[in-house]
């Protein structure tokens, strides 16, 4: 294993990232399927040499789970991301005006076309910062709360945050997913500024500022939300 802490160990082609936990009882070995990421994770008293050599036995079992899981998918000219849960094909130009416009469908713009991807991301953190703003001020109007900011970030884990300070922060990719996916998400967290738990009071809240069931839309982030992170370079 290299020195090098920059230098992440590999088994095989691919790169481990290696997990020390104090509360882990044995070795456990995963592919984030978000990511594609490999993770390794540590018991503390376990070094990280025997975790490898242990890690390596399954190489095989490595390699057949990334070679089963879509790739990540780039947000290229001719491609189809999703877009409010719905498709939308990337239009691009070089006649089209740079201005991103969505209509039937379609996100067109011009430009030139190496940028296409970095452009689109920044567009949809734009965007998506702004309608999620929107809408957490609505539900805090509606639930007579007041929110301190409101920001956006690419986290691996969590679709949203709520700070006891009164901060909230979601995932960008909240505007890959369908509106009703979204707004639930917004009113977990709104409802977060009441409760900083996961009480029988805290989701009793959270139905009441959404007016429906907030279940159908967790239950679409778990059985869908892996295929947004893979949209897109991460940040």
């Amino acid at each position: 294993m290299s020195s090098d802490p920059c230098v992440r160990p590999r088994i095989g082609d691919v790169p481990v990232t290696l997990q020390v936990s104090t509360r882990a009882r044995r070795l456990r070995l995963r592919v984030d399927p978000r990511t594609r990421e490999v993770l390794l994770t540590i018991p503390s008293r376990t070094s990280p040499r025997r975790a490898l050599a242990w890690a390596a036995e399954h190489q095989k079992w490595i390699e057949a789970t990334l070679a089963a899981m879509p790739a990540q998918a780039r947000i290229d000219p001719g491609e189809t991301i999703p877009l409010f849960g719905r498709p939308h094909r990337i239009d691009w130009q070089p006649e089209h005006s740079r201005r991103v416009v969505v209509a039937d469908g379609a996100i067109s713009l011009g430009g030139p076309a190496e940028s296409v991807e970095s452009r689109l991301l920044r567009w949809l953190k734009s965007e998506a910062l702004t309608l999620l703003e929107r809408e957490t001020r609505e539900f805090c109007v509606a639930g007579d709360l007041e929110v301190a900011r409101v920001s956006i970030g690419d986290p691996r884990s969590r679709w949203g945050s709520c700070s006891s300070s009164g901060n909230i922060r979601y995932s960008w990719r909240l505007i890959l997913a369908p509106d009703f996916v979204r707004r639930a998400t917004v009113a977990h967290e709104v409802a977060h500024l009441v409760h900083m738990d996961h009480s029988p009071r805290f989701h009793a809240l959270v139905e009441t500022l959404l007016g429906e069931d907030p279940k159908p839309a967790r239950l679409w982030l778990r059985r869908e939300g892996a295929a947004l992170h893979r949209i897109g370079a991460r940040t």
